[in-house]
């Protein structure tokens, strides 16, 4: 898919946003679920208000504006992301010096990078479009030099802020924006269209992903297999027992965020499992969930449920990963002990 077009569950929505242009508010929040497309909505809308004969609204593609924004050069567009987003998009090289590791944030350099641009005049007289994503990275430095610029908008210029967890972002910030929330297309048409992007075993993929089509196009091109292997000996050792040491090496391989965010999805299984309910994520699982489930004690399966939403606000920063996978094998497996 052209980073011109918008998804085919998004586009009528986009008409109906891009409608009233000439009334355009200047900031926008366009947000929802991990995976439901919210920065590929977000480049298409400025392509959209970019373009130069759009059609119905939406870009055209062919226009000269469309081929600048292919080719990533159109004067009036910036990309603000952090330095680990644009490596994971091809746009920034990695550091020579491996050991400093791309940001994580957004920072004030980049917002500040943005004032010569705004005084500069727009090309043909058209709009100015600055994309920031994932807007939740901004650090609290950059956002409140955001929140003055927001404050006092330069002309033609349209902000459009790409967020998955919106509720991370300044309250003040998040004011000063028009809030466009985005949903996930239903099942069947998500199944059809990941088949047509050439991914097995759809309905799997869009179960773990927790129905979000994005996210299981990503995991299926990464390789990823539909349950985890750490997941997968989770399982295995809950329903026959096991110290928990070899779960602990298996984690350590794994981001922590990504093996924490991987439980609390199997944590809502077990919890369903528990009350005669099939399982959301891993439904090719749900008898021996179901088993592990009938069995388990719901006060500490409970416990450890908190205990994954505290380590979701660490994941990022762990002090001590060994430290933190070994307590995490032990303690989970011992969540799941039959009563």
């Amino acid at each position: 898919m052209s980073m011109t077009d918008f998804l085919p569950w998004q586009q009528a929505p986009a008409r109906r946003w891009l409608a009233s242009r000439e009334r355009f508010a200047h900031a926008w929040l366009i947000h929802g679920r991990p995976g439901c497309g919210q920065m590929d909505f977000a480049l298409a809308g400025a392509s959209s208000l970019l373009c130069e004969t759009p059609r119905e609204g939406l870009a055209c593609g062919q226009c000269q504006a469309c081929r600048w924004v292919l080719a990533g050069n159109h004067p009036d567009l910036r990309r603000i992301r952090p330095d680990a987003q644009a490596v994971r998009e091809g746009a920034l090289d990695v550091a020579e010096d491996a050991k400093k590791q791309p940001s994580r944030e957004i920072r004030i350099e980049q917002i500040r990078s943005l004032l010569p641009w705004f005084n500069t005049a727009t090309h043909r007289g058209g709009w100015r479009v600055a994309l920031l994503y994932p807007a939740e990275s901004l650090n609290a430095i950059a956002a409140n030099a955001l929140l003055k610029i927001l404050e006092e908008p330069p002309e033609h210029t349209v902000f459009l802020l790409a967020a998955q967890a919106p509720d991370r972002l300044l309250p003040t910030l998040v004011s000063r924006c028009r809030r466009l929330p985005l949903t996930v297309p239903g099942a069947a048409e998500s199944v059809a269209w990941l088949q047509a992007q050439g991914v097995q075993e759809p309905a799997a993929r869009l179960s773990a992903a927790g129905g979000a089509p994005l996210l299981a196009l990503e995991q299926a091109r990464a390789g990823q297999p539909v349950m985890p292997d750490w997941m997968m000996l989770f399982l295995d050792q809950a329903a026959a027992g096991g110290d928990g040491a070899a779960l602990a090496d298996a984690l350590q391989a794994v981001d922590p965020a990504d093996w924490v965010d991987g439980f609390q999805r199997l944590w809502l299984d077990l919890s369903l499992g528990a009350h005669g309910l099939p399982p959301r994520y891993h439904p090719a699982e749900g008898a021996r969930i179901a088993a592990i489930a009938k069995a388990l004690d719901p006060a500490a399966l409970a416990h450890a449920a908190g205990w994954l939403q505290q380590q979701r606000r660490l994941a990022r920063h762990p002090l001590n990963p060994k430290l933190l996978t070994d307590h995490a094998a032990r303690y989970l497996l011992q969540a799941v002990r039959p009563r």
